[in-house]
């Protein structure tokens, strides 16, 4: 058995008990971990696809004695996340994402399915995201074009309500900050919405509770608060300024850590920084957006009207601002979307 420590595996047993799947079931649904069911491999994560009528959940054992609705809704295809395993495991990362995604419920956070805790093996089961993840989009320039500016917008908004809800709407005196929000963990569903999937990082905070203080590294360095990696102080304002890099990737059509920013010698945050000041942020726009700009205003194949985009920029451009005091709360970023949206479907309607 791994080192997942005693009063943690005792949280899973009592809490958690009915969402237990045995290791047969799982190896079943991806035949054996097949490479035909793996979808992506990211940070020691392996993550499958299958479908979930090869589980006999009805008749599951762990869930005797259960109400029938103490186990979460049954979707036709589910995500399986297989944690990295071995003696030196000590599956924080793992924990951490049960604990979280059993707390929350919320239509743009996936929802957690089951889990598996057999000899070296630890894995989550969650509801299947069909359109795959953000970042699938943002790696392939073609698939961009699948994506409007409206429904760039759109998913833009269901993240920012997300991370609202987990800051400042959850019940029983909780609050969350993800430190992991990327595009590698937005998912996006059969409709496109938009919905945070990764919590194995996360920490919980007290409602009235501004800030805490942490040495670990978290999540990705494209993304990272520079006033965290300064000073160790993690604030609601550390996921704003995480959030801020995907609104600008989102924009600019290109993953952070794409090679031409790294040719710059700069992170995307403070290349969008320094081209806003200078007054050409436009020049970084994604060249599938500008072609749909007409002159005059005039917008084409569902691209951006000019004062969505402004709007837009504007509030990402305080999301990634230096300084964790001079961003915008969730609830701002909000209003300012929403703005940006109603401005692009009034105009275009």
């Amino acid at each position: 058995m791994f080192n997942l420590q005693a009063e943690k595996l005792e949280y899973l047993s009592q809490k958690l008990e009915h969402l237990k799947i045995c290791l047969s079931d799982i190896k079943l649904a991806t035949d054996n971990f097949s490479e035909a069911c793996k979808i992506a491999s990211l940070n020691g994560l392996t993550l499958y696809r299958a479908e979930v009528d090869h589980f006999d959940i009805e008749n599951h054992p762990s869930i005797e004695g259960k109400n029938a609705g103490d186990h979460p809704k049954i979707h036709n295809t589910i995500v399986i996340t297989r944690y990295p395993y071995g003696p030196d495991t000590d599956g924080e990362e793992f924990f951490t994402q049960i604990e979280m995604l059993s707390s929350v419920k919320h239509p743009n956070i996936v929802t957690l399915l089951g889990y598996c805790v057999e000899g070296f093996e630890m894995i989550i089961v969650t509801e299947n995201v069909s359109n795959g993840y953000l970042s699938d989009y943002l790696e392939k320039v073609n698939s961009m074009h699948i994506l409007t500016w409206e429904k760039r917008l759109k998913i833009c908004i269901d993240v920012a309500h997300a991370l609202r809800y987990i800051h400042y709407e959850m019940e029983n005196q909780k609050a969350i900050l993800n430190c992991d929000i990327s595009s590698y963990n937005i998912g996006l569903d059969e409709n496109l919405k938009a919905k945070i999937s990764n919590f194995g990082f996360s920490v919980f905070i007290s409602p009235n509770q501004e800030a805490l203080y942490s040495n670990r590294s978290f999540g990705n360095i494209y993304y990272i608060d520079p006033e965290y990696e300064k000073t160790g102080m993690l604030k609601r304002e550390s996921d704003v300024y995480s959030f801020g890099v995907v609104l600008f990737e989102i924009l600019c059509g290109r993953m952070a850590g794409d090679q031409i920013y790294k040719e710059s010698d700069k992170r995307l945050a403070p290349l969008a920084r320094q081209r806003f000041c200078m007054g050409t942020l436009e020049d970084m726009i994604d060249p599938i957006l500008k072609d749909e700009i007409g002159e005059n205003n005039f917008v084409l194949n569902g691209g951006p009207n000019k004062d969505s985009l402004h709007t837009y920029i504007e509030i990402a451009h305080k999301c990634v601002a230096e300084t964790q005091d001079q961003r915008p709360t969730m609830e701002v970023v909000i209003r300012e979307l929403e703005k940006a949206i109603f401005i692009q479907v009034s105009l275009c309607s």
